[in-house]
């Protein structure tokens, strides 16, 4: 089918009815720009159009196809070239349709799922259900687009991306879950107690410990090594102030005011705001909170934090003599002669400069015990 030589055709029979593009336009329902595209060759009427478009034109739909007059004798052939010409036309319209529609509902799809993956909080089922939802939606675009290969190659093709394309998701919520400390969208169990909200995916098992709180923090167990029973629980932010953390700063001198500062505010206590000096004569820290002590204490907060602070600070700072803690309401002093004699296992914490698993073990582990935390507070206290 010509379309250069058929809208010459449109053209030529529109002046010989003394017609214009306007008229002829008015005459169809169509716009004046449409009888132009026809007329250059762009593009065809549509099928519903031919008929209209040839009683106006005083022509056959056979001659409108050919581009010309035909006489008689050239009618038959003519017309049965055309039809298959207008059987391939219409195919190719359709297939063009076919594959416009499948790369929208492909585009749709990716982005209703990466929209989702951004708009909706992790913890909502929404994220990951929008997700699936645009997964499914971009599969019917692929479907589409693959409409021309035989079923088998069209069912591969589409298993593939939608596997491909579910990896890329969980891909993703993983570089989510690790960069941003958050919880997975994409995880078949979600249980809780009072201080732990757990969400197990078949690749890794996310923690999130004193949720909803200033301090909360999250733990992603790819080796499977913890239950809702055994991951690490402290009142702090873990990933903040645990010694993993902290023992960058290790020192042996205190008077390097850059990683003294930077050790305090990794610790608890600091998400109140702090000032600190250094004594550098008698070799003392003195750090100013701006809170009331009593204000924190609630289930033995401020204890545990200056106990906790304490083993920290003098594991890390060799030349430590003391810690002075200055609240609005009262002055806590702890020296480091009584943490080494008072902390069970201190020794065990400090050999060879310091041993993770046991600050671990003998510190974090027993920071929840209130019991434990309140005799070795009263020890330390000057």
């Amino acid at each position: 089918m010509n379309q250069e030589k058929i809208g010459k055709f449109i053209a030529a029979c529109r002046k010989d009815k003394d017609m214009t593009q306007s008229e002829l336009a008015e005459k169809l329902g169509v716009t004046d720009k449409s009888i132009g595209n026809w007329e250059n060759g762009r593009n065809m009427p549509d099928l519903s159009l031919f008929k209209p478009l040839c009683d106006e034109l005083g022509i056959t739909i056979n001659e409108l196809l050919s581009g010309e007059r035909l006489k008689k004798e050239a009618y038959q052939e003519k017309f049965e070239e055309n039809i298959i010409n207008t059987i391939d036309y219409s195919t190719k319209k359709i297939n063009l349709i076919r594959n416009n529609l499948g790369i929208v509902l492909l585009m749709l799809g990716i982005l209703i799922s990466f929209t989702a993956m951004t708009m909706f909080a992790s913890e909502s089922s929404w994220g990951s259900i929008y997700s699936i939802i645009g997964a499914v939606i971009s599969l019917i675009g692929v479907s589409k687009l693959t409409k021309k290969y035989s079923y088998s190659n069209r069912l591969i093709i589409c298993i593939t991306y939608f596997l491909l394309f579910l990896g890329s998701l969980f891909i993703i919520d993983y570089i989510s879950v690790i960069s941003l400390k958050q919880l997975p969208r994409f995880c078949t169990i979600k249980t809780s107690n009072e201080y732990v909200y757990e969400c197990d995916n078949p690749l890794y098992t996310v923690y999130r410990v004193n949720s909803n709180t200033q301090n909360e923090y999250i733990i992603v167990d790819t080796n499977k090594k913890y239950t809702i029973d055994t991951v690490p629980v402290v009142p702090f932010n873990r990933n903040k102030s645990g010694i993993d953390n902290i023992i960058k700063y290790k020192n042996k001198y205190i008077g390097n005011n850059s990683n003294v500062g930077n050790l305090i505010a990794s610790l608890p206590l600091s998400e109140y705001g702090f000032v600190f000096k250094i004594d550098s004569d008698n070799l003392g820290l003195i750090i100013d909170y701006h809170i009331t002590d009593w204000y924190i204490n609630e289930n033995y907060y401020l204890e545990k934090s200056i106990v906790y602070n304490s083993v920290s600070i003098f594991t890390l700072i060799e030349n430590v003599k003391y810690i002075k803690y200055n609240f609005s309401g009262k002055t806590y002093e702890i020296k480091k002669e009584n943490v080494e004699k008072n902390f069970p296992n201190y020794k065990d914490i400090v050999n060879d400069g310091v041993n993770k698993d046991a600050f671990n073990k003998y510190l974090e582990q027993k920071i929840l015990d209130n019991e434990f935390i309140d005799l070795c507070f009263k020890k330390f206290i000057s």
